[in-house]
This record gives C-alpha cells, sequence and structure tokens, in this order.
C-alpha cells in the first residue's frame, strides 16, 4: 500500500532553515517521482519542487528563488526538502506527493500526482 508522510515543520522565525522530510512506502523511488506542494489558507495549494525517478533531476518554482533544495535518498525511501532563508509568505502546510505518470524529468502541474501525504505545517513568524 502506498502512502506518504511528511514530517520536519516547525514555527522558525524569518530568515532560519527548516528540512522537510518525506518518507514513501509501498513503492520504490526508483520507480516515481516526488513532488512538494504547498497550500497556505486562504490560497491554492501550489508546487514547490519536484524530483524524478531515481532521483536524476529536480525542479523548483521560481517563487522559490534559490532557497530550496530537493534532494533524495533511494535508499531510504526518503525525499528531502531543506529550506533555508525562510520568509513568512512561506507559511503554508506542506504535502509531498508521487507520480508513477512522470517518467522522464518532473513538474509541478497537482493533476500529474496521484497519492498525497497528509501535510506538515510550516510557519514563519517573528
Amino acid at each position: 500500500q502506498l502512502q506518504l508522510v511528511e514530517s520536519g515543520g516547525g514555527l522558525v522565525q524569518p530568515g532560519e532553515s527548516l528540512r522537510l522530510s518525506c518518507k514513501v512506502s509501498g513503492f520504490a523511488l526508483d520507480y516515481v517521482a516526488i513532488g512538494w506542494f504547498r497550500q497556505a489558507p486562504g490560497k491554492e495549494r501550489e508546487g514547490v519542487s519536484c524530483i524524478s525517478r531515481s532521483s536524476e533531476g529536480n525542479y523548483y518554482a521560481d517563487s522559490i528563488e534559490g532557497r530550496f533544495t530537493i534532494s533524495g535518498d533511494n535508499g531510504k525511501n526518503m525525499v528531502y526538502l531543506q529550506m533555508d532563508s525562510l520568509k513568512p509568505e512561506d507559511t503554508a502546510i506542506y504535502y509531498c506527493a508521487v507520480s508513477t505518470r512522470l517518467i522522464f524529468g518532473c513538474n509541478l502541474f497537482i493533476k500529474n500526482y496521484e497519492d498525497w501525504g497528509q501535510g506538515t505545517q510550516v510557519t514563519v513568524s517573528s
């Protein structure tokens, strides 16, 4: 059974860092792409970053401006999102999601992702 579990969220001050983790069960990272998305109160869910099968490639939303880094550990079936220089506008629930459809590379179109975790709250506030 496919399952995704996010962790690592919390309350931080502007300029600080967090590392989110996504544990994938039921599917090896060799065969799926993983995306990170976020949803702030009153806003639509938006893509943040994704990593392709076998962690061969990645993609970032323009809004990230080089502050986040996605990585994968295929041995542990884990995907991480290192978030640096956090801003109040990064406050949201962060979700990881899996795509079996993205064979070459990845993108942040929500319709391409079939299963989602429950999310982890990130709050950036002074």
